[in-house]
């Protein structure tokens, strides 16, 4: 009796508890030696890209002895940083470029149906965040990690029409009308 009732206690803390779907993909590992008097001890870094498809997303780093500890440890500091990206349908809302160190990446709204149009980095951000129309090209380094972290960079420079109208201290009917930016 008491079992079947905890049984049932558990199934109901389970449907209450709000289940966060995630996109996660790991986009590099690394394997990484430090040279010792018994020989080499190595080490895993690893990047990864958590994103809910609606628009927010984080990136993180993860370092551990073992792969599975990296990746586990990245994913829980990329679910903690993460960061809402304005979208307009199934773009951005305008072109931004981002750069991180020697990579630089513009990103450009594209019309529904293009598709994603980027390289595996770029496209893992952007899969992640929901964005399912967008060209992009990598200007430079092709490191992952500096990548990523320009891609961040320009994602983190759009803003939506409502921030803009509220910068400006318009409406957003009083700025689509002048069409400076594209209404959501």
């Amino acid at each position: 009796m008491a079992e079947e009732k905890n049984k049932k206690s558990l199934a109901v803390a389970r449907q209450q508890e709000p289940v966060e779907e995630f996109s996660e993909s790991v986009l590099s590992v690394r394997r990484v030696a430090k040279v010792i008097r018994g020989g080499r001890r190595f080490a895993f870094s690893a990047l990864v890209v958590v994103g809910d498809k609606k628009g927010k997303v984080g990136i993180a780093l993860g370092k551990s002895r073992d792969v599975s500890a990296a990746i586990s440890k990245a994913l829980r500091k990329a679910r903690k940083h993460m960061v809402t990206i304005p979208l307009y349908k199934t773009t951005i809302p305008y072109t931004v470029t981002g750069k991180h160190s020697a990579s630089k990446v513009i990103i450009r709204s594209a019309a529904k149906g293009t598709g994603v149009i980027a390289g595996g980095a770029v496209r893992s951000v952007m899969e992640a965040i929901g964005v399912r129309d967008v060209l992009s090209k990598v200007i430079g380094a092709s490191n992952p990690q500096n990548v990523v972290k320009a891609t961040m960079d320009a994602l983190s420079k759009l803003r939506s029409a409502q921030q803009i109208a509220q910068l400006r201290g318009k409406t957003v009917k009083e700025i689509v009308g002048n069409n400076n930016v594209a209404a959501q």
